[in-house]
């Protein structure tokens, strides 16, 4: 057989569902390969978004995501997303055709030096050299991808090593490496801690999503009566409705629940990513106290100086260290938790126009169920919906936070209905974001996935303008034009709805949802909500 038959053998071999990417000279081989495999290719229309697509699938289902593109150009532009998915530990195998070997040696036409120029945003970068070669680079792809903390593997596949003929290779047995027992002399070190501690307080990140420990945090916080906050890319590890939850950290001003960060002596960092929320914002003068439970040591920080630390299975870490520590008299602020959720439905029954923030947040969450996924973009509205959105469950609010890149939210909502074709997919985004990858429209609606997009229509890149008004008192070249969103989404054969009133808003999003097509709604939002927030958290006074 080919070689490009035994690779796409390997992908199979891996549990590959979709590739999402674009077809080129230099991967030909493979897409036809492609054509005798149960493999679905997604045709997108740029090569951004079908990383972005890999990386919200691999981040939703545990399982690598992979996207295609060729060489040169094709593979460059694979380059965001993929650096989006390896930041925020997303799984991802990345693929991309290259020329062939002979002319690699030389100034040759679309060649560049991919291995090198994705082994900075990857944790494996390699090329396949020989077709014998093809099973232990896809099977090392995939578990180095897949492996806790996930990331990114790229795969380069010159043109002539894909047409060649091999025979008698098969793809490997997949095997994945199971976490490690924790230490007992840690879990008691730890234990011991906690029971000292007069105000711990818990912040899990995104390590605990990757777990599946969100049963055994839960179980852990109610077991010895611990407040817990999460990191954006936390949402819902505990419900938002829970009496424990006290809600999202990771804003650089101080927030209510920085209040209840501000007064802990002891902090648990459960699966906690550094690049989700920096220590120097949360623990500047190093006076806390720092337990660290993941699965791997505690990256050298100044500001993040752990006292102790256990590492190993998440769900075994919590379970035992439950187990040994005795609950004492904690103390933890109802008044904060209250204050929390009067915030939160402040707004409920606001009328304005343009529509607040808050407000969109507000009926967005009434509109869609607590298993439905929410796909933000980056931008002022990802700053509202981390602080506001109130998650019920994990994984139903994506949010890019570790290399925070504009753009992902449609091509990410199109991946998340694919991973979960059950539940409504909801891109949320900003007008600047959406038009980075509006071209996926077309494919949401050739592929019959329907989602909807709801986008922050302000003209401006709106967070920017926010970080200029509060630095300098002004702003500096934030402004642009739109076009017609509606019409914009009907010449895609998509429905389009724009919001003229405030009370349009939740009858729309509940429409758009039953429409069970791709819907964009244009709502005009009220921008002056931010210096607004940045006052109120300037002037915080602690509930507590």
């Amino acid at each position: 057989m080919k070689a490009s038959d035994l690779f796409v053998k390997c992908l199979e071999n891996e549990n590959v569902e979709y590739i999402f990417g674009i077809p080129g000279e230099e991967n030909l081989d493979v897409m036809d390969s492609l054509l005798s495999s149960h493999i679905k290719f997604i045709l997108t229309r740029h090569e951004q978004g079908a990383a972005f697509m890999a990386d919200v699938y691999g981040r939703l289902t545990g399982r690598a995501g992979v996207c295609l593109a060729t060489l040169g150009p094709g593979a460059t532009n694979l380059v965001t997303g993929v650096a989006d998915a390896n930041m925020d530990r997303s799984p991802v195998v990345a693929i991309a055709g290259q020329g062939s070997t002979t002319r690699m040696h030389k100034e040759s036409h679309q060649i560049l030096d991919l291995v090198n120029l994705f082994a900075s945003i990857t944790k494996y970068s390699t090329q396949i050299r020989e077709p014998e070669v093809i099973p232990e680079i896809v099977r090392k792809a995939f578990k180095v991808a897949e492996a806790e903390k996930p990331g990114c593997s790229f795969i380069d596949f010159p043109e002539n090593i894909a047409a060649m003929n091999i025979d008698g290779q098969l793809p490997l047995k997949v095997q994945q490496a199971s976490q490690p027992a924790p230490r007992a002399d840690k879990v008691k070190q730890a234990a011991n801690l906690i029971e000292q501690a007069k105000y711990p307080i818990i912040m899990a990140g995104n390590g605990v999503i990757r777990a599946r420990a969100e049963n055994s945090l839960v179980g852990f916080a109610e077991a010895l009566h611990i407040p817990v906050a999460n990191t954006f890319m936390a949402k819902g590890v505990m419900p938002f409705s829970h009496p424990l939850c006290i809600g999202t950290v990771g804003l650089q001003a101080r927030d209510f629940v920085s209040c209840g960060i501000d007064r802990a002596d002891v902090i648990i960092c459960v699966g906690y990513d550094m690049v989700e929320y920096h220590p120097y914002l949360w623990n500047p003068d190093n006076r806390h106290t720092i337990i660290h439970i993941d699965s791997m040591p505690a990256e050298v920080d100044s500001h993040y100086i752990v006292e102790t630390g256990i590492i190993g299975d998440l769900v075994q870490c919590l379970n035992e260290l439950a187990d040994e520590t005795t609950a004492s008299e904690v103390i933890h602020s109802e008044n904060l938790k209250q204050t929390i959720e009067e915030e939160f439905s402040q707004h409920a029954n606001d009328t304005e126009f343009p529509v607040k923030p808050q407000k969109i947040i507000w009926d967005l969450r009434q509109a869609i169920a607590d298993d439905d996924v929410v796909v933000c973009d980056v931008g002022a509205h990802k700053m509202w919906m981390a602080r506001m959105f109130q998650s019920e469950a994990s994984n139903t609010c994506i949010i890019s936070n570790g290399f925070a890149s504009m753009g992902i939210a449609l091509p990410g909502a199109i991946a998340a209905k694919l991973a979960r074709p059950d539940n409504a997919a909801i891109a949320i985004t900003g007008d600047a974001g959406f038009l980075m990858n509006v071209q996926e429209i077309e494919t949401a609606m050739r592929i019959n996935t329907p989602i909807v997009v709801i986008i922050w229509n302000d003209s401006n890149y709106g967070l920017i303008k926010w970080k200029q008004e509060v630095q300098f008192g002004r702003e500096s070249n934030v402004r642009f034009n739109n076009p017609d969103f509606v019409k914009l989404a009907e010449s895609f054969g998509a429905k389009g709805y724009r919001i003229n009133n405030t009370e349009q808003l939740l009858p729309t999003i509940r429409q758009a949802i039953n429409d069970n097509t791709v819907v964009i709604i244009d709502c005009p939002v009220d921008y002056s909500e931010n210096l607004k927030l940045t006052q109120k958290l300037g002037d915080l006074i602690c509930p507590i």
